[in-house]
C-alpha cells in the first residue's frame, strides 16, 4: 500500500468533529473516487491528509510510503511525494506560473532544475491542457478564469510528477469542453507517471476515460459504502439517501 489511513478521526480549531473513524488504502498506481453529499467531510480528509493544520487528528494515523505522517507538515508531506488540487486555488501575485513549478520542483528533488528541459516539458504539457502560452509568464492565478485556473492546478500536477495526488472537486464550475481537457490531463498523469488518485468529485462526466479502481462514498466523516467503479453508476441513479440512514 501506498497510503495507509487507520482509524482517523479528526476535528476542526473549533472541537467540531469532522472525519469519524476512517479507514482508507490506496495501493500505487491506483485510482480512488470519493463522492457524498455535501457537507459529508470529503474536503476535510483530503486537508487532513496533506497535513492542513486547520484539521486536528484527534485520533488514528496516516501511513505513507511506510512512514508514519500524521503529526508531519504539509511541506514534508509533499516533498515524500504528496500533492493537492484544491477546489478554489489562490491567486498569489508577485510569482509567475512558470517560476512557482520550477521552484516546487527544486524543492521536492533538492535538485538543479535545467532551465531548457523544463521549459520544454512545460510548453508540451501546457499544450496537452489547451493553455496560452504565454499565462506561463503571469502571475499565479491572477487575472485567470476558474477553467484556467483548474487547469493551472493539472499542469502543477503533470509537472511536478507527485506519487500520490488528492484532486479536489477540479471538475466543478468547468463547462464540458473544460471538463473534457482536465480530464485529458488527469490520463496523462495515470499513463505517464503512474501515481496514485484520490479524486473527490460530484460530476462522474470527469472520470469517464479513466481507470477507476474503487469509489467510496462518505457519509457523515465516515465511509458508508466502497465498490469498483460501477458504484459510481448506481450513486448517479440512485443518489445517496440509502446511505445516510
Amino acid at each position: 500500500m501506498l497510503l495507509e489511513v487507520h482509524n482517523l478521526s479528526a476535528a476542526l480549531e473549533d472541537g467540531k468533529q469532522i472525519l469519524n473513524d476512517l479507514s482508507l488504502s490506496i495501493g500505487k498506481g491506483e485510482t480512488h473516487v470519493l463522492m457524498g453529499p455535501n457537507g459529508a467531510g470529503k474536503s476535510s480528509l483530503g486537508n487532513t491528509l496533506m497535513g492542513n493544520p486547520v484539521y486536528q487528528v484527534t485520533g488514528g494515523s496516516i501511513k505513507f510510503k511506510d512512514q508514519d505522517i500524521t503529526e508531519e507538515s504539509p511541506d514534508k508531506r509533499a516533498k515524500l511525494g504528496m500533492f493537492m488540487s484544491f477546489q478554489t486555488p489562490l491567486e498569489v501575485p508577485g510569482i509567475s506560473l512558470e517560476t512557482f513549478i520550477r521552484s516546487a520542483i527544486h524543492h521536492k528533488t533538492g535538485e538543479h532544475v535545467k532551465l531548457f528541459q523544463f521549459q520544454k516539458e512545460l510548453q508540451r504539457c501546457m499544450s496537452l491542457l489547451n493553455m496560452d502560452p504565454s499565462y506561463a509568464k503571469r502571475d499565479l492565478n491572477v487575472g485567470f478564469s476558474g477553467g484556467e485556473r483548474k487547469k493551472s492546478e493539472i499542469l502543477q500536477l503533470l509537472m511536478l510528477k507527485p506519487d500520490f495526488a488528492i484532486l479536489d472537486e477540479t471538475d466543478s464550475g468547468l463547462d464540458v469542453d473544460a471538463v473534457r481537457v482536465v480530464s485529458q490531463g488527469i490520463e496523462e498523469y495515470q499513463k505517464s507517471v503512474g501515481g496514485s488518485l484520490l479524486i473527490i468529485t460530484h460530476n462522474a462526466k470527469i472520470l469517464e476515460s479513466l481507470k477507476v479502481d474503487k469509489t467510496h462514498i462518505l457519509v457523515n466523516g465516515k465511509i458508508a459504502m466502497s465498490g469498483d467503479g460501477s458504484l459510481i453508476e448506481q450513486i448517479n441513479a440512485e443518489g445517496f439517501e440509502k446511505y445516510m440512514k
